[in-house]
């Protein structure tokens, strides 16, 4: 397993959550990581992205303001810390990596070709 994801639950609207997506088995230290999701019944999404340093971040309009990503280069992890979740914020969680890109991360799931097993996160309105 090289991205394991985790940290989904139940939370109420309003309410907060942080994610993990913790690497092995090889270096993603200069990788773009990224987060997406898919909620019933649509297509995975681009949620947010960070640039291998943490220097630069990236999201879907839907969640500026209100999800904040960051990364552990040196614990090899990284963290969408997700604020004032909505009912609509529902979905399967994955992180994903794409060691072609070390600055601008991609918003289609066809450019990263390392994924984590996807974590659920439910808003309960």
């Amino acid at each position: 397993v090289q991205l394991q994801a985790s940290g989904g639950g139940l939370v109420q609207a309003g309410g907060s959550l942080r994610l993990s997506c913790a690497t092995s088995g090889q270096t993603f230290s200069r990788a773009v990581m990224a987060w997406f999701r898919r909620a019933p019944g649509k297509e995975r999404e681009f949620v947010a992205g960070i640039s291998w340093s943490g220097g630069s971040s990236y999201y879907e309009d839907s969640v500026k303001g209100r999800f904040i990503i960051s990364r552990d280069n040196a614990e090899n992890t990284v963290y969408p810390q997700m604020n004032s979740l909505k009912p609509r914020d529902t979905a399967v969680y994955y992180c994903a990596a794409d060691k072609s890109r070390t600055v601008i991360p991609g918003r289609s799931e066809y450019e990263y070709g390392y994924w984590g097993q996807g974590t659920q996160v439910t808003v309960s309105s």
